[in-house]
This record gives C-alpha cells, sequence and structure tokens, in this order.
C-alpha cells in the first residue's frame, strides 16, 4: 500500500514541530473504550483530516481534544504544553476552537448574539474588530444578521457554527462533519471557506464523512477503525491506496 500502516512518528526540526500532539490517547465513555492509543500530530499551517465510519472514534477524538472528554491515559499537548486535563473553557482561551456535529447554534440566538457568544473570551473591541472578517468569509451571515439561528437553512447555520467558532481567533479549528445534510453545491461552498480560512493561517484538523472531499482539501490524512490509527499518510496517497478507495471512496 501506499501510505503506511501501523504509524510511525519521525523526529522533524524545531520548525516542524507539532501545533497539536496526541501520544497513545485511550478516551472511554464509561466502561466502553472508545479511543484505544490513538497517536495524530497535526503541524502549523496545515488541513489534517479524520476518516472513517461511524463509531470509529472521529467525533470522540475532536471531543477529547477540546476538552468535552479526558483522556484516562496518554497525553494531548498543544504547542508542547500537557493540557489532557484542561478544561473546554481554558482550552477555548489556549487557541482551541470547536465546530461541533450537528451545528449546535443557538436557535433562539439571532446570527449577531451566536457570533459574539464565540467570542466570549475576548472584549468586546476584539469582536467588532473580527466581525468584519467574518462576514467577509460568510456574506450570507451579515445579510441575516438579526435573524434567529434556529430559522437559518441547514447551509446557513454551518455557516454560522464554523464563523462562530471563529470569533476566538483559534490557533487551530476543529471541524466536525461540516458537510452533513448538505446539498452538494453547498458542500462545495463549505469546503472553499474551509480552504480560504486556512490560507489565512488557521490550521484546520477536520472531520469528514465525504472522504474524497476532505482528502482532496486536507495536506495529511488519519483513518480511523474501532478507536485506532490504521492508516496514515499524505492525502494524494491515501486517495490512491487500495483499502481506502474501497472502503471510503465507494469503489469495488
Amino acid at each position: 500500500m501506499s501510505a503506511a500502516v501501523a504509524p510511525t512518528q519521525t523526529a522533524g526540526d524545531a520548525s516542524e514541530a507539532p501545533i497539536l500532539e496526541l501520544k497513545n490517547v485511550h478516551t472511554y465513555y464509561g466502561h466502553i473504550h472508545a479511543l484505544q492509543g490513538i497517536s495524530i500530530t497535526v503541524k502549523r499551517g496545515e488541513i489534517v483530516t479524520l476518516i472513517g465510519s461511524n463509531g470509529a472514534g472521529k467525533t470522540t477524538t475532536l471531543k477529547t481534544i477540546s476538552g468535552l472528554l479526558s483522556p484516562r491515559t496518554g497525553t494531548v499537548t498543544l504547542e508542547g504544553k500537557d493540557i489532557s486535563k484542561a478544561p473546554a473553557h481554558a482550552l477555548v482561551r489556549a487557541g482551541i476552537s470547536h465546530s461541533p456535529e450537528g451545528r449546535r447554534i443557538f436557535s433562539r440566538l439571532t446570527v449577531l448574539e451566536n457570533l459574539r457568544m464565540g467570542g466570549f473570551t475576548r472584549s468586546a473591541a476584539e469582536i467588532d474588530e473580527d466581525l468584519p472578517h467574518i462576514f467577509e468569509l460568510f456574506p450570507r451571515l451579515k445579510e441575516r444578521i438579526g435573524q434567529r439561528g434556529g430559522s437559518l437553512s441547514g447551509g446557513e447555520q454551518q455557516m454560522l457554527a464554523i464563523g462562530r467558532a471563529m470569533m476566538s481567533r483559534p490557533r487551530i479549528l476543529l471541524l466536525d462533519e461540516p458537510s452533513l445534510g448538505l446539498s452538494p453545491l453547498l458542500v462545495q461552498q463549505i469546503f472553499a471557506i474551509i480552504g480560504e480560512i486556512n490560507s489565512r493561517g488557521t490550521t484546520i484538523l477536520l472531520v469528514e464523512q465525504n472522504a474524497l472531499q476532505a482528502l482532496t482539501i486536507a495536506n495529511r490524512g488519519y483513518v480511523l477503525q474501532t478507536g485506532q490509527v490504521v492508516l496514515e499518510g499524505p492525502s494524494h496517497e491515501l486517495i490512491n491506496d487500495e483499502m481506502v478507495r474501497k472502503a471510503y471512496l465507494g469503489e469495488i
């Protein structure tokens, strides 16, 4: 196979030190062993994607990184600092922002109020400074600025979820299933925006059901199965890997 099985880590120079690293992380839901020793690195400026079937541990990985779950063993580090036991609100201040599966916007709040909530760790002046940048990325949100979040279309809600996450000025943005339930046209729009966010300097860790779309935009990828990383490599290698093509790209 073109991508490496049983992932190994190689030492790079200091400039290639990962912004985010998971080492041998084990996470549980009660007695359920959801993550079984996964190790993942994300370097500054990259888009890295996690692909796998439902139940593989992709969302659990993001929740473990963002502090919604704590690993029982193993470590999560942000720029070399152990954040394994840090609470979620502290991790937002540290530079991790999470746009969750299902969007989870505040349906009774307006678009503007949702965006301001995303910047809760920052001053009012900083929030006002950043709003124009969000509206530049998402012109539709500016058109809907006074509209309640629950009345937006699915695509608009996804834009709002990502925009809200960006309001904290994250060092790394965690995106969980940003194309879920969207039309093909909106999927293309969302991924174009993700590419633009990355080009402006935000590192991204992406969980996405559309494996081909994810691998097309990402620099590298990890394949998860039952809580373990079974394959990793540059995206162009994973796209051409026989197992990936059969299991996740719909080829026979």
